[in-house]
């Protein structure tokens, strides 16, 4: 039996299998959803954290489809709550990389993408739901330059289009950024920055209140409700974040977290020959796997694995963080670990205190990880995902 509380919602995100079609979307819903369904909450509704690529979604433009996809949810008892809105193309079995931010916030593309997909949650939601839409932080930091005022304009009229689709359907979507290392929002404490001075600040208020009709006082209540934050766990992690501080950062500056993803990253307390070696079954094709480096309280920065193993010797009595989502049952990977106890402590603040109502495992990685760390299935794999997390909350 699942530890959530009311209102609260533990599942698990469907970009873990790889679905780019919504007839491939169907088969996942219909296979490992109801799987782990049964596995872990047979008794009643249970949660789902969908990945809509833009090719499904364009599928599900199709009003047949439409209707089928909201039937098998009703039939199967399916809650619609969450939908990752963060890779728009292929997400499995090609070079992803940079590549998955783009569109970004700077295209009109991005925008679109993401009130299509909203309107699809409204379709499908139960009435009266709060649905959670994760996104892209802004642009890949090196795309950054000059780009930020127009970033910040698309995601106040992207929530602007989620307050008048509140008004119109009785579902609630709200639009969850997610701060990852080499992009735009990066850490917390920048994030909260952007937030105050592009997003909440006065004149972007005003802008909120012109795009919907609201007044001035009414937009300042408004906006936080359709855009906020998604605060992934393992992002966090990888940028020596601390759980508390980053938390109340956050409440300081008056960001609701709408979305809360739970996952681990690779830590090494120490780079070594013997480590450098072990992360090379890491180094990988597909994914962005960024590196965060401290030494002596200084932290160094690098886009991908491969440059930050290039240094070599260069590198040994560093502590690194890096960017692969690895099995949150997992502490103890061999040569190095994950980091899951800044999970457990996230998970800790979160039980006396609730951070969000979505609570969403993500462990995309599973087909790019080395074989010894995945012996089992999928299904049991996220099912002891769930059960871990389960008992963090007091299950």
């Amino acid at each position: 039996m699942s530890a959530a509380r009311a209102g609260e919602a533990l599942t698990y995100c469907l970009n873990i299998h790889p679905a780019e079609t919504w007839e491939e979307m169907r088969a996942a819903l219909t296979g490992p959803v109801l799987r782990v369904r049964d596995g872990f909450a047979p008794d009643g509704p249970f949660p789902v954290g969908l990945r809509i690529s833009a090719r499904a979604l364009d599928d599900l433009k199709k009003p047949e489809a439409r209707a089928e996809l909201a039937e098998l949810l009703r039939a199967e008892q399916l809650r619609a709550v969450t939908v990752n809105g963060f890779p728009y193309g292929q997400f499995h079995g090609t070079r992803v990389k940079e590549e998955v931010y783009r569109p970004d916030w700077r295209e009109i593309e991005r925008l679109r993408y993401t009130v299509d997909l909203a309107e699809l949650m409204a379709d499908i939601a139960p009435p009266g739901e709060t649905v959670s839409l994760s996104t892209v932080p802004g642009c890949f930091r090196a795309l950054a330059d000059g780009a930020q005022d127009g970033i910040a304009d698309h995601y106040l009229q992207a929530a602007a289009y989620l307050f008048g689709l509140e008004q119109k359907s009785g579902v609630r979507v709200a639009l969850a950024i997610e701060p990852e290392p080499a992009c735009l929002l990066e850490t917390i404490a920048e994030t909260c920055a952007f937030f105050r001075e592009r997003l909440y600040s006065p004149s972007a208020r005003l802008r909120f209140a012109k795009l919907t009709g609201l007044s001035p006082d009414e937009a300042r209540d408004v906006l936080p409700r359709h855009l906020g934050l998604c605060y992934d766990v393992c992002h966090a992690a990888v940028e020596f974040e601390d759980p508390a501080e980053s938390l109340a950062l956050l409440r300081d500056a008056g960001v609701p977290v709408h979305k809360l993803q739970l996952s681990a990253a690779l830590r090494v307390p120490e780079v070594s020959p013997e480590t450098r070696q072990a992360l090379g079954k890491f180094d990988e094709p597909t994914y962005l796997h960024q590196v965060v480096a401290r030494r002596n309280g200084a932290l160094s920065r690098y886009t991908d694995l491969r440059p930050a193993l290039s240094r070599g010797a260069e590198a040994d009595g560093e502590e690194w963080r890096v960017h692969f989502h690895v099995p949150i049952f997992l502490k103890d990977l061999g040569a190095f670990e994950s980091t899951r106890d800044f999970l457990a402590q996230i998970l800790a603040l979160h039980r006396a205190e609730p951070i969000s109502n979505h609570l969403e495992v993500e462990t995309y990685t599973w087909d790019v990880l080395p074989e010894e760390l995945r012996r089992q299935s999928v299904d049991e794999a996220i099912l002891r995902e769930l059960r871990w997390v389960n008992e963090q909350l007091g299950g």
